[in-house]
């Protein structure tokens, strides 16, 4: 026996078949009598005769090593003259090096072929990693065992730590065996995807079957101590795959409930996501009956796309079906795709409020990478279905999506064709819906194609300077199918047959030049062609008594051109005040340009048309009105623009002392004035000048509040009834201008710091369905995949646990004010003034509270308001929302598992809103 003290050095172990013969027998009993003990050296001494008869005798190599000294070392020899042995050699007693370490001491027992190491003792053999207080290895019946060990208090510390492969098990003591790869473990600990597994007793049977006796299984981060678990008698668990059980009963705080299963299967594969149920959520409604909401299968199809079959069923016959999927393929491609379709029914057959409809919304988001294809692309974003969807959905609680006036989708693709030049197609469907007056218009599909510029007066590399040398020209076609039609038409045949189509081609010649040195001049002539296959002829029908418009099928095209230039400049001035002073200088930039712009007459492309039935009366018309690309003008345009850009910064001194330089702040981001003057007017039909139009924006305090105003300044005078005269408003005892419209908003955000380190992206399915980032309009939520509704993760570590007075509260706030003024008619009202202010709060480290609330001083009364709450138990999650009043008054309280695995153990109770 031999004991043997080490520090964290690492020893090797191994053991290797030895041929003998009579030189090796006196050399190993001379090894043996002084190291290796008695053991070995009688066990051969009773073989001396097989090998004096030139038999081969395997015997154990042992080799142990520290760091820096080889204590004992055996090599195998052959005597190459004598024959080999008949007798079959025997097999190692390890099939590979075993190697370990302790902190006390490593103590190796050759007479009984034992190995224990103590104190933060390991040890690693082939694919197997064991970490302990104390470990006692029995090499020849290759055996492991590892326990605890008492600490100087007489607490057990060091629990043992087994890994082999991807499987991890931190039991309080293990029984292991190399060769057959059973192991028995007590009080076992494992993490198998999300859940934490607690047993009192496992037998392992081989690399891919487990037993367990009285097993836990939770979600809690404490699997000791746990909020909650599933407790049962039986398991067999399969590791990476499933657990089946016995008898399972839930238990929360450590009191059983009367949730329990004669028996239960829990999946816990690897990959990412794997098909399942999933179980329906169970509410009620006064006009619809009871429900079962969000039912359905998830179908993990492959690793590349996956469906989600959801539906809903109230007892009064409404229900709902859901399709939704995802699909992604790495540096190609990635999207997703929604099909919801829902049969509502109100009420009950024979009631007067009894009412039946149908609606539907599909949404579709594609983008390709373009790493994948750098001279093609292609997207799509899609929102389109029945102007009523977010309003009467059975299943969205989404106040942003419910105010929404307008969906929006385009779908397109574009390739670039590296000629000379360069050409450019692109082939794109659009849609626009307003959901107010159900009226939706689209273009199936729209081509477009752009041949780069061609500057015919340069050569290919030289420079292009100068008048002639910029001139450049251009082709452009842009063709469309277009639709106008309305919610109860859609996708119908009479949509298609008043669908619009034209081709747009265009040639614009252009040039840019330096003026005078300080000025930047442009001018262009662009030159169009109108193609349509449909035009119309206006006649008065006397059988109607009325004009009618006939559809005249047929190629028919038009061509104008026109003619318009530009010059400007900048200037920049400074304004200084002193270096001692705390401002010290403005800098104003002014960029003022002028534009002219002349369009002739085209009267040749119109005719005239009796206005009434006895054809005294006549009025023009053009064949080509109602086209897509509208008909040409009748009248010349001969306009001159001015407008004037300004921008204000500063120079002051830095607060903080160190800093050399001043700091720059901006005081005005733009101020603009923009007018234009008509030089055909005539002062009766038309008037000379158009009123000025004035923007402008900044921010504040440190760029967190942002400033928008607007005004609308006319110099004419109008009317008692309204209309402009000819006459200059001073000229009529009024001021310069009269304004006639003006308008402010105001955006203010402010947050803690701890809420804007840990802010997280906003949800994009939120703007799909057409609500806003924040959270003005109260929170966004599809009720079929409950988020938490506050931003940021919970804290972690000190600023969590802290004092209750010096703990920190995160929390955010957001202010949008927003003022109008009307004065068209001198009536000087203000028409629009609201205030509307969203505030989420920390209250403590498991509270959050927030408040989404306005007022309109207009109209006297309080916008829409919605109060939250979130709590946060650990494994579990309970929120609350109420909106008390308005159309959309409703209230809704969730509570369940945070775990996806279990994300069915849930409850969910919500009032149906009263609007709807």
């Amino acid at each position: 026996m031999t004991l043997q003290k080490t520090s964290h050095n690492f020893t090797k172990i191994a053991f290797k078949p030895l041929q003998t013969n009579l030189f090796n027998i006196v050399l190993i009993s001379f090894f043996l009598t002084i190291g290796y003990g008695k053991t070995y050296a009688q066990d051969i001494s009773k073989k001396k005769a097989a090998i004096s008869a030139k038999k081969q005798v395997n015997t154990p190599n042992l080799e142990v090593t520290t760091a820096n000294k080889t204590i004992v070392e055996q090599k195998k020899q052959v005597d190459t003259i004598v024959k080999k042995d008949s007798l079959k050699p025997k097999k190692a007693f390890l099939d590979g090096k075993v190697k370990y370490k302790a902190n006390q001491f490593v103590k190796i027992d050759q007479k009984k072929k034992l190995i224990t190491l103590y104190d933060k003792a390991e040890l690693y053999y082939q694919d197997v990693e064991l970490k302990s207080g104390i470990i006692v290895m029995d090499y020849e019946k290759n055996e492991v065992y590892a326990g605890r060990i008492k600490d100087s208090t007489g607490n057990y510390t060091q629990y043992p730590n087994f890994k082999q492969g991807a499987n991890e098990v931190e039991p309080d003591s293990i029984r292991f065996n190399f060769k057959t790869k059973k192991a028995i473990i007590w009080n076992s600990r494992s993490d198998q995807g999300e859940f934490k597994v607690k047993a009192a007793i496992t037998k392992k049977e081989n690399d891919s079957v487990y037993f367990l006796k009285g097993a836990r299984f939770t979600t809690s981060k404490d699997v000791d101590n746990p909020e909650y678990y599933f407790q049962t008698s039986k398991v067999k668990f399969i590791p990476g795959k499933k657990v089946i059980t016995g008898l399972t009963n839930m238990v929360i705080a450590n009191v059983p409930t009367p949730i329990a299963l004669p028996f239960a299967y829990f999946p816990m594969s690897k990959e990412t996501s794997v098909s399942g149920l999933i179980l329906p959520s169970y509410n009620d409604s006064n006009d619809r009956g009871f429900s079962l909401q969000n039912g359905g299968y998830y179908f993990a199809l492959n690793e590349h796309y996956d469906l989600t079959v959801l539906g809903d069923y109230y007892t009064n016959g409404s229900y709902g079906m859901r399709f939704e999927s995802s699909y992604a393929k790495r540096y190609k491609f990635r999207g997703n795709v929604n099909i919801r379709f829902e049969n509502l029914i109100t009420s009950e057959r024979g009631y007067p409020d009894y009412s039946k409809q149908r609606i539907y919304n599909i949404q579709w988001s594609h983008s390709r990478d373009a790493k994948a294809n750098p001279n093609s692309s292609f997207s799509a974003s899609v929102n389109l279905g029945s102007s009523k969807y977010f309003k009467q959905s059975i299943n969205l609680a989404n106040v942003g999506s419910n105010l929404n006036n307008t969906l929006s989708s385009s779908v397109s693709y574009s390739k670039t064709f590296n000629s000379v030049p360069q050409v450019r197609m692109s082939l794109s469907a659009t849609h626009s819906q307003n959901t107010q007056s159900e009226a939706i218009n689209m273009t199936l599909p729209t081509l477009q194609l752009s041949v780069d510029r061609i500057y015919p007066f340069v050569g290919k590399d030289a420079v292009k300077k100068g008048f002639f040398k910029n001139i450049n020209l251009q082709y452009n076609l842009n063709g469309r199918n277009s639709i106008t039609t309305t919610d109860s038409l859609f996708f119908k045949p009479q949509m298609f047959r008043d669908a619009k189509v034209g081709v747009q081609h265009s040639i614009p010649l252009s040039t840019n030049f330096k003026l005078f040195k300080y000025f930047s001049a442009s001018t262009s002539l662009n030159y169009e062609e109108i193609w349509y296959a449909k035009t119309i002829e206006r006649n008065y029908d006397i059988d109607q008594s009325k004009v009618v418009d006939k559809v005249v099928s047929g190629f028919d095209a038009f061509r104008t051109y026109s003619f318009s230039s530009s010059i400007g400049t900048t200037i920049y001035g400074t304004f200084n005040f002193g270096e001692d002073k705390k401002i010290k200088s403005i800098r104003h930039v002014m960029r003022p340009s002028a534009s002219y712009g002349y369009t002739p007459s085209f009267e040749k492309y119109y005719d005239t048309y009796a206005a009434d039935a006895t054809g005294t009366m006549t009025k023009q018309y053009s064949r080509f009105e109602g086209g897509i690309f509208g008909a040409p003008g009748l009248n010349r345009s001969n306009n001159v623009g001015f407008s004037l850009s300004n921008t204000f910064e500063a120079k002051v001194t830095d607060k903080d002392s160190t800093k050399v330089e001043p700091k720059k702040i901006m005081l005005l981001n733009n101020l603009n004035f923009s007018t234009s003057y008509n030089l055909d007017a005539d002062g009766k039909t038309s008037l000379a000048w158009s009123p000025v139009r004035v923007s402008g924006g900044t921010q504040l305090f440190q760029n967190k509040m942002n400033v928008n105003f607007g005004a609308t300044l006319d110099p004419y005078a109008i009317d008692n009834s309204g209309n402009r005269m000819n006459l200059y408003n001073i000229n009529n005892g009024g001021s310069l201008f009269r304004m006639t419209s003006a308008n402010m908003t105001l955006n203010y955000s402010l947050s803690s710091k701890e809420k804007e380190k840990d802010k997280k992206d906003k949800d994009n399915q939120t703007q799909r369905n057409g609500g806003r980032e924040d959270d003005l309009f109260g929170s966004n939520t599809v009720l079929n995949d409950r988020k938490s509704q506050f931003d940021g993760e919970e804290e972690e570590g000190e600023d969590q646990i802290s004092e209750f007075f010096r703990s920190k509260l995160p929390w955010d706030m957001t202010f949008a004010y927003s003022l109008t003024y009307g004065n068209n008619n001198r009536e000087k009202k203000i028409i629009g003034n609201s205030i509307m202010i969203s505030a989420n709060a920390d209250l403590t480290p498991k509270w959050k509270a927030g408040i989404s609330t306005g007022y309109d001083f207009v109209q006297n009364g309080v916008t829409f308001t919605q109060l939250r709450f979130e709590r946060d138990l650990l494994s579990w999650r309970m929120d609350f929302n109420w909106t008390p009043f308005g159309d959309n008054a409703n209230w809704g309280f969730f509570i369940g598992i945070k775990s996806g695995v279990l994300s069915d153990i849930k409850w969910d109770k919500r009032s149906r809103n009263v609007g709807r």
